[in-house]
């Protein structure tokens, strides 16, 4: 009798190789970034198919500010874009939107979307998708820290990923992909990637599918977590 494949209930993914592959395809590097979000539609969807509870992406890092002002711009325009129309989608389907990352640098009106779209789905249900936007994995835990210490608590892991972004409702992550063939973490969900299982794809964003999806969540089933133990 085959064995019951184990689903991770947090997928988080570095959706990396946009520019690489607009580059390969003679194109604009904000072709590559659209069609890297034509993937992650497909992918989110096969996700939650598949019973994956919370889904997190890496969009933009703190790191990223250094990239061309032209780029960085078409950036901050094209997540007002995604905001505005992809947030109803998940909406309708019962998914809650978390925003995990700073406001240092952001437009007063980025910011105000992003909290509206989080209010929006407060009350949703069914899945958790985490939009990793101005994000830094070191910042969060050190702003994680000054909180605890600024309600003059007790610092306690315990304390300090009740203060995370999304603190108290994003949980640790089980499964962490990569594409584009980098092998690291670039920063990412330091504290809830500590004992994820890593996997490491090297197609480019925009050519990952649904399928490969599956192969990440195959190999993810076959592996023993010890957490240390």
């Amino acid at each position: 009798m085959p064995q019951k494949k184990t689903i991770p209930a947090h997928v988080g993914i570095i959706l990396d190789g946009n520019r690489r592959w607009a580059k390969q395809h003679g194109l604009d590097t904000q072709e590559g970034h659209k069609q890297g979000f034509e993937t992650f539609k497909e992918v989110a969807d096969a996700s939650l198919d598949r019973g994956v509870k919370c889904l997190s992406v890496f969009a933009f890092s703190t790191e990223n500010w250094h990239r061309a002002k032209k780029e960085v711009n078409f950036l901050m325009h094209f997540i007002k874009v995604v905001i505005k129309g992809y947030i109803k989608e998940l909406h309708k389907k019962n998914i809650r939107f978390i925003w995990l990352g700073s406001e240092d640098g952001l437009s007063k009106s980025l910011i105000k979307q992003l909290r509206s779209a989080e209010e929006l789905s407060k009350n949703n249900t069914k899945a958790l998708f985490c939009l990793c936007f101005n994000y830094g994995g070191q910042q969060e835990i050190i702003e994680s820290v000054k909180a605890v210490l600024a309600k003059n608590q007790q610092l306690s892991p315990q304390m300090v990923e009740a203060n995370l972004y999304g603190g108290g409702v994003v949980p640790p992550i089980d499964l962490l992909i990569r594409t584009s063939g980098e092998q690291r973490i670039s920063n990412y969900m330091l504290w809830r990637a500590a004992y994820s299982e890593l996997y490491f794809s090297s197609k480019l964003w925009p050519d990952f599918t649904p399928n490969d999806l599956d192969i990440a969540m195959d190999d993810y089933s076959k592996r023993q977590r010890r957490y240390g133990a």
